[in-house]
């Protein structure tokens, strides 16, 4: 993608981030609606520390205005309730980012007035902006969404969700090896590289991400009651949560009905399910391969099972949801910490967890097979689904 079409990205990406901090009143700009997610306020700095923090401290080496901010919106630091209280009115808060912003925005566009820096000269500095910003813009989204989740609702659903069967539609992946991560592409981040080789079993996988009538299926099915279907710590963490995915909520009548950034909507059968926890994943997983037939041996995917099948287009049907994997989120073979905090992922261990895909407020420049987020088993928040694999159809070359 040519530079100007990614700086096009990033003016509109500041103009939706402004939209968002306006778009409640002023006090729930500074609350915590989801205690795993920074206020609105917050969130916003960040976007504007960040941005004039390597153009201009890391490219330029001035760090003038980054050293002013950098106990409110530097790496590591918790957005808690004292840090909160020192954060600047609404007002101040927007004038200052919408400035700094906007000549950023100039110096990018006139990238021969800049030093030479091996950012600049790679072609990475811009993506790399575009995709630190869009992670926190999505957050900034889902602590909306998180808010709508907390306003009083009165929906009454005119065509009810029906459940259906687990999706039989399976791609087939045949044995062999198989790149995983990104090559000589200027928009990788740190936890995409380096490339490895790596040897896959045959497998059979969702051709699409599991459905909302699908999940019906497993909830009226008991799956939600049945401790047999959960591991050991996701049958404690049920206890502790609703028996629904995160953002499903009932009318008067029992029927289901979502509720989003825009309030409640009707739950159509064959979307996505989304607000679901890899704890959840797992447990609907155990239930699908309970069914036995063509369904039975069904787990949770590998994010390098996903990747290959991407990459290899056995699926399509992606960037709807983040779609958990099986596995943690670890270093790649051959993986090399960056010298810049701010670019070195921070997220290496065993509580985290790969998610895959994007989802519809992702950025077209996340959508990358090689591209990896991750979370908290437990969390429910991350707009994330799921899809599984299964063993291998009984063909000769799969033997």
């Amino acid at each position: 993608m040519q530079s100007h079409q990614l700086l096009g990205q990033l003016s509109g990406l500041h103009q939706m981030m402004g939209h968002l901090l306006t778009s409640v009143p002023e006090a729930d700009a500074y609350r915590r609606f989801h205690p795993a997610l920074p206020p609105l306020a917050w969130l916003f700095g960040r976007c504007a520390y960040l941005e004039t923090y390597w153009l201009r401290e890391v490219v330029q080496q001035d760090s003038d205005m980054t050293a002013r901010v950098r106990t409110l919106f530097g790496i590591g630091v918790e957005a808690d309730e004292t840090l909160v209280t020192a954060l600047p009115p609404r007002g101040h808060l927007l004038n200052w980012a919408l400035e700094l912003q906007e000549e950023n925005l100039v110096r990018l566009a006139n990238p021969t007035t800049l030093p030479a820096h091996p950012l600049l000269a790679e072609g990475r500095l811009v993506p790399l902006l575009l995709q630190q910003q869009a992670i926190l813009v999505e957050q900034m989204l889902a602590q909306l969404g998180e808010r709508q989740l907390q306003q009083p609702v009165a929906f009454t659903v005119t065509t009810p969700l029906r459940s259906a069967p687990p999706s039989a539609d399976h791609a087939d992946i045949h044995q062999g090896h198989y790149r995983i991560g990104a090559k000589n592409d200027p928009a990788a981040l740190d936890n995409e590289m380096p490339p490895n080789v790596v040897e896959l079993h045959a497998y059979r996988i969702d051709r699409h991400p599991v459905s909302n009538g699908a999940w019906l299926g497993f909830l009226e099915a008991g799956g939600y009651s049945d401790p047999s279907l959960w591991s050991h710590e996701g049958w404690e963490w049920k206890q502790q949560h609703p028996a629904q995915p995160h953002h499903w909520r009932q009318d008067g009548n029992g029927h289901w009905y979502g509720v989003g950034l825009n309030g409640p909507f009707e739950l159509l059968a064959e979307d996505a399910i989304s607000g679901i926890s890899q704890h959840e994943s797992q447990a609907y997983a155990n239930w699908v391969s309970s069914l036995g037939g063509v369904l039975e041996g069904a787990v949770l995917q590998h994010e390098y099972q996903w990747e290959v099948a991407a990459r290899t287009q056995a699926i399509s049907d992606y960037g709807r949801v983040w779609e958990w994997c099986a596995n943690p989120f670890h270093r790649y073979s051959g993986y090399l910490e960056p010298q810049e905090p701010e670019a070195a992922t921070q997220e290496f261990d065993a509580g985290h967890f790969s998610l895959r895909g994007g989802c519809l407020h992702s950025q077209r420049i996340q959508r990358r097979s090689s591209y990896r987020h991750h979370g908290d088993p437990s969390e429910r928040h991350l707009f994330s689904g799921t899809r599984l694999v299964f063993p291998p159809s009984t063909m000769p070359w799969n033997k």
